[in-house]
């Protein structure tokens, strides 16, 4: 196959941490804060800005409390975890690994007794009428590792008995949200909006302070881990004073993140061109006879961790061995080549590719990669 010659101008399709905003440059953030204690007053402004510009992007209901949280999204969904889990039956609703983690953790670290598996193999979605939401339900809205989504949250009922935990890492700032049917909701700067790693944010609604308040678990919590004092929540967490010392770089790059967002139309700016990165590689598709979606139903495909599985009859006469190494090849070479970093599905997936398709990636730097992928496919095919 003929080489293409038109490359992406940005060739970072890691599906996390994942590319920064378009035109983001380090001296365009204001560093006046570095070396400067988090807990000084405009430090902590700054801090409580990322709060407030983070709640009114997303829309989040006005008594939604909104935290800035040690360890990123996954520090953060464990906090709501260990701090909330074991009053009630749980149902673990999941189809990739992360949401199998969540699982795990759930019966072998706090070892709930009734704990309900609802899941499905990648590229599926487990029947979401299944659930019952009179009892605590852990999702994850969109499967990182799988390329799959809930398509909305019509399958979790408004006089639920339950507390709804969502991690949505992959989810906000790309998808809409159906705030009023979540609890708890968490994510990390470093997906959609291209941010650095570290620390978490966690949404809180006023059935989930409630259980906070008047539930204490049976396990001891470690000191990231406490958003109560006294029986009460700590309301200093969500006011930008934060558990632990966040690094204020990330900070200002989180700022200069959503500003931007703000600047290209909000969330509605921020899911179009999410949208428009889908339909690429969705047009390129519908031509290939080689790749196609690990997602098997258009209404739930990602449209920011897409996932490519390969239905190259010769590819698949493979055993499982000569297909990853097949697959390594053409990540490495386009690596090599300057076209694409980072694109190898996730270790836990089956064999395949993983595109990131978020708001901080260009359309038009899907569409010079799509060329690409047939070239390097076809070449190491033919060299096979």
């Amino acid at each position: 196959m003929q080489r293409p010659t038109n490359k992406p101008n940005n060739p970072r399709f890691s599906s996390g941490p994942t590319s920064k905003r378009p035109g983001w440059s380090i001296k365009k953030l204001d560093t006046s804060s570095l070396g400067r204690s988090h807990r000084a007053k405009t430090e902590k402004a700054k801090l409580k800005e990322v709060i407030d510009l983070s709640k009114k992007l997303l829309g989040i209901p006005n008594d939604y409390l909104l935290g800035i949280v040690p360890g990123s999204d996954t520090g953060a969904f464990e906090l709501a975890l260990w701090s909330m889990l074991g009053q009630r039956s749980v149902d673990v609703v999941s189809w990739e690994s992360f949401g199998q983690g969540w699982r795990t953790d759930i019966q072998k670290q706090l070892k709930l007794d009734d704990v309900r598996d609802i899941s499905a193999d990648y590229g599926d979605l487990p029947i979401l009428s299944d659930v019952d939401c009179n009892r605590d339900v852990v999702f994850t809205w969109n499967g990182t590792t799988s390329g799959v989504r809930v398509p909305n949250a019509d399958w979790i009922t408004e006089d639920r008995q339950g507390l709804t935990f969502c991690d949505a890492t992959s989810a906000v700032f790309a998808m809409p949200i159906d705030w009023k049917k979540l609890d708890v909701v968490t994510w990390s700067w470093q997906k959609v909006l291209g941010g650095e790693a570290g620390q978490g944010m966690l949404a809180l609604s006023p059935r989930a302070v409630e259980r906070l308040e008047s539930y204490v678990p049976p396990w001891p919590l470690p000191k990231i881990f406490r958003l109560t004092k006294n029986g009460k929540l700590n309301l200093d967490i969500f006011n930008g004073a934060t558990i632990n010392t966040p690094s204020m770089m990330a900070v200002e790059d989180q700022l200069d993140a959503l500003q931007w967002a703000t600047e290209i139309g909000g969330l509605k700016g921020l899911i179009s061109r999410s949208s428009k990165n889908l339909d690429v590689i969705t047009r390129w598709i519908d031509q290939s006879d080689w790749a196609d979606f690990l997602a098997s139903n258009v209404k739930f495909r990602s449209s920011t961790s897409i996932c490519i599985k390969i239905i190259d009859p010769w590819f698949l006469s493979l055993d499982s061995e000569m297909r990853q190494t097949f697959v390594k090849k053409i990540v490495q070479l386009l690596d090599r080549e300057g076209i694409a970093f980072d694109i190898g599905g996730h270790r836990d997936a089956p064999t395949g590719l993983r595109i990131w398709g978020g708001a901080t990636i260009e359309s038009s730097d899907i569409t010079s990669l799509m060329p690409w992928l047939d070239w390097a496919f076809f070449t190491l095919k033919s060299d096979a």
